[in-house]
Order: C-alpha cells, then sequence, then structure tokens
C-alpha cells in the first residue's frame, strides 16, 4: 500500500503480523512435498505390478498400462521438485515468491500425460498389424486390478489436499493419477473380453482408445498451467467476496476503481485504488486502506493485497485504470508544491 503513514504506528505493527503470518503459512506448504512422496511410491508399486501383469499375460494394453506408470513416477519427481521450491519464501531475486514454479510442474504433468498417450497407441498398433496371443489372463488381471486400486486411493488422498491446499501441482498430480486408474479399467475390459470372445484384436484396439481418452485430459492440464502462467484473475466467485467487502467497508462518499487480481500458485494478488476527499489527511486515509488491507486479506487464503489512495476531484485520478494508464505531466507538474516552500 502506498497511502504513506510512519513506521512503528499500530497499523504497521498489524501489518508486520499479517506478512508474519502469510510467510510462515507458506513455508509451512513444505509439508505438501508427502504427498509428492506418496505418489512417487504409488507409482513404484504399481510399475512393479503392471510390469508383473505384462510378464504374465503378454497384453499391450498392460503393457501400455505399466508405461504409463513410468511417466506417473516422472510426474511425481517432478512434482516433489516444484512443490519444494514453490515453497520458498520471498527472496531478493523473487520479491513475490516462488509460486509459480508449481505450473511448471502442472505442465510438465500434462506433456508427459500425451507423451505416454503416444507411446500407448504406437505400441497398440503395432501388436494390432502384429497379433501375439495373451496367457495367464486371470493372474494378470488380478495384479493389474491391484495396481489400479493402489493408484486411485493415491490419487483420492492427493486430490483432496490438492482442493484444501489450492495446489495445481497436487491437482494435476491426482487427476493423472485417475487418468491411470481410468486407463487401468478400460484395460482390464479389454483384456477381460479378449479371455471372453478370444478375439485378440480387442487388446490392442482398447488400448488404442485409452491413449485418445488421456491425450483429452493432459492438453486440459497443460492448457490449465499455461492460463496460471498468464495471470488469469481469480475466479468470479472469489471476485464477488472481495468486492462486497470493499463495498461493506466504504463509506457512501468514498468509491473505488482500478480493481485487479491474478493468480500465482497458491497465492492470489489483489490491487485497486481507493479514491477519497481531497481534504483527508494522509493518516486518516492510510486507516481506511489498512482496515480495507487486512480485512480482504483474512477473506481467502495466501491472500496478498495492494492499495493506492487518490483525491476524488482530481481528474488524473481517473486516468489510470489500467496497466498502461498514461498521465499529463504538465498538469501533474504544475500542481507539484516543493515540500520545502
Amino acid at each position: 500500500m502506498d497511502s504513506g503513514g510512519g513506521w512503528g504506528t499500530p497499523p504497521f505493527d498489524m501489518v508486520y503480523c499479517i506478512i508474519g503470518y502469510w510467510r510462515v503459512h507458506l513455508e509451512s506448504r513444505k509439508f505438501l512435498t508427502r504427498f509428492a512422496w506418496l505418489s512417487i511410491g504409488a507409482a513404484v508399486i504399481t510399475i512393479v505390478l503392471k510390469a508383473t501383469a505384462y510378464f504374465l499375460t503378454g497384453s499391450v494394453g498392460l503393457l501400455s498400462d505399466a508405461l504409463e506408470s513410468f511417466v506417473n513416477l516422472a510426474g511425481a519427481v517432478m512434482a516433489l521438485a516444484m512443490l519444494t521450491i514453490a515453497s520458498r519464501p520471498e527472496d531478493e531475486d523473487h520479491h513475490f515468491g516462488h509460486s509459480k514454479a508449481e505450473y511448471f510442474s502442472s505442465g510438465a504433468e500434462g506433456a508427459f500425460i500425451i507423451i505416454a498417450a503416444a507411446g500407448i497407441a504406437y505400441t497398440a498398433i503395432e501388436r494390432l498389424i502384429n497379433p501375439q496371443p495373451l496367457e495367464q489372463l486371470g493372474i494378470g488381471l488380478v495384479v493389474s486390478a491391484a495396481a489400479g486400486v493402489v493408484n486411485l486411493g493415491a490419487a483420492l488422498i492427493i486430490g483432496s489436499n490438492g482442493k484444501k491446499y489450492n495446489s495445481i501441482t497436487l491437482h494435476a498430480n491426482a487427476k493423472h493419477l485417475m487418468t491411470d486408474v481410468w486407463t487401468s479399467v478400460g484395460v482390464l475390459g479389454g483384456v477381460g473380453l479378449v479371455a471372453i470372445t478370444g478375439w485378440g484384436p480387442l487388446d490392442s484396439l482398447v488400448a488404442i482408445g485409452v491413449a485418445v481418452n488421456i491425450v483429452w485430459s493432459g492438453i486440459g492440464i497443460v492448457r490449465h498451467s499455461v492460463s496460471g502462467l498468464m495471470d488469469s484473475v481469480l475466479p468470479d466467485d472469489e471476485l464477488k467476496l472481495i468486492r462486497d467487502k470493499i463495498e461493506e467497508i466504504l463509506p457512501e462518499d468514498i468509491t473505488y476503481h482500478a480493481l485487479m487480481t491474478r493468480q500465482a500458485g497458491a497465492r492470489r494478488f489483489v490491487s485497486f485504488h481507493v479514491l477519497v476527499p481531497g481534504k483527508w489527511t494522509v493518516e486518516h486515509g492510510h486507516v481506511l486502506l489498512e482496515k480495507l488491507e487486512v480485512q480482504i486479506t483474512q477473506l481467502l487464503p495466501n491472500m496478498v493485497v495492494f492499495t493506492h489512495m487518490e483525491p476524488l476531484d482530481d481528474p488524473a485520478s481517473w486516468s489510470d485504470l489500467t496497466l498502461d494508464h498514461h498521465h499529463d505531466n504538465d498538469l501533474l507538474e504544475s500542481k507539484f508544491t516543493p515540500f520545502d516552500e
């Protein structure tokens, strides 16, 4: 906030408390890495189970399922690295913290899914052209089903905590794991149909269908990551909360404009201008802006609020509604009075 004020005053003490809480809360997000470790563990277990199922049956569907688990492992390792970086507090080179690191993990996870889909489709088409008989289907299906249960449990735990702690990395990782679960369901269905019908090509056709399905999931995750990197505004419901709180606090003769928001990982950034009567003292306006910042910060987790105070009766106050606003420098110079006069 650039409304002025003295250091050490009660409003500043309150702001320091909020900033201190914010930093401690963000640093505490390091514990989210435990969910990345859970994903890594689930990936290793499912790789072993699915590879065993493939070697028992020779099913290309089960092979495609096993290959996707390697992608899960790569995604989980990437998630671990990015969650560790994102939890770091701001420093001299990153004044707004490292939260956006989560978008790299999410984008990479989406790309991994698409690459896995391409590998699955290639393997399935090759097996469709050169079919091979399937063996020991019963045991293979049981082993693959067990791997699916492992992934389902991990996905539910990681997904619920991704939503709870507003982590795009955990959300993407959980979605990836759920994609793997549905892949397993599709593959098990395909192999089961082969066992019932005896028609081998079904195995490959189901694997191709699975590949097409998970491509869409990967594209969705990549689009979400790109949207975050492009500084998209906060969701409509959160914007309404912010607007309602501002209008609740401001007196009738005070207004605001230039409300801008963006999200960077778990952090939400809000900025706006408050227009007050020109006769107000800086201290008077400062107290109002502090009240706005404190109460808006408490609306949602990890909220950072910037405010700017302007005089209602100055035309220049209404010319800065966008990022690329332009002031009349000559007019501003004519109004400026040096402080020593």
